[in-house]
């Protein structure tokens, strides 16, 4: 509802003082599986939404914007390579490169690294939070991975079971950034934090 993709059945959403009713570049998503044009070059997925946002820009600026923001993801040398040949890991890094290129007011990323295996999920949170840290553009990412909520979130809020879910409860995450899987685990709040979200995900199925 937020990105503008479902109706809103009660009440509203307002970004930025304007109530949302439909998709629109202020909100980019970053989607679990990739959502790619797989016959285009992972520039050419990048600048096809850089292109429709910035209609004024020069050719160049516009070119320049793309080019920057692969390069940050770690693309810099496989910009040119179809997406249909990238790795889903790969795929991944277009996709949030394409996100911030927009320079959106808001953020929306759906279980980013839900289908990467271990190490690569590692190593795109870092570059996930290296590349928001130069724009710290207000950013929702859901997730079930308890150790990404808390490395990524400075408030983690906390969903109930089952298909009629509400908010349960919110927990402020209060470490420094910028924040490494290695200080996280070595921080000594970052077991509290851990136990607080577990419990409540306990006391959630036990109620069930």
């Amino acid at each position: 509802m937020t990105a503008g993709l479902n109706e809103i059945s009660n009440g509203g959403i307002v970004l930025d003082g304007r109530e949302v009713d439909s998709a629109g570049p202020d909100r980019a998503v970053v989607f679990q599986s990739p959502s790619l044009f797989p016959w285009m070059t992972a520039r050419e997925n990048v600048a096809m939404g850089v292109d429709r946002v910035y209609p004024h820009a020069s050719a160049a600026e516009r070119s320049d914007l793309v080019d920057y923001h692969l390069d940050k993801v770690g693309l810099g040398a496989a910009m040119h390579r179809r997406a249909a040949d990238l790795s889903n890991g790969m795929k991944q890094r277009v996709g949030i490169a394409r996100a911030f290129a927009l320079s959106p007011k808001l953020l929306l990323l759906d279980e980013p690294f839900g289908m990467l295996d271990t190490l690569t999920r590692w190593e795109l949170q870092e570059v996930l939070m290296e590349v928001w840290s130069r724009t710290q553009v207000t950013a929702i990412v859901v997730t079930h991975d308890v150790d990404e909520a808390i490395l990524l979130a400075d408030r983690v809020v906390m969903m109930t079971n089952g298909p009629h879910a509400k908010v349960g409860k919110v927990m402020e995450v209060d470490l420094p950034r910028p924040r490494t899987r290695k200080q996280l685990v070595s921080h000594p709040d970052y077991y509290r934090y851990r136990e607080e979200l577990i419990g409540f995900l306990a006391d959630c199925d036990n109620d069930h």
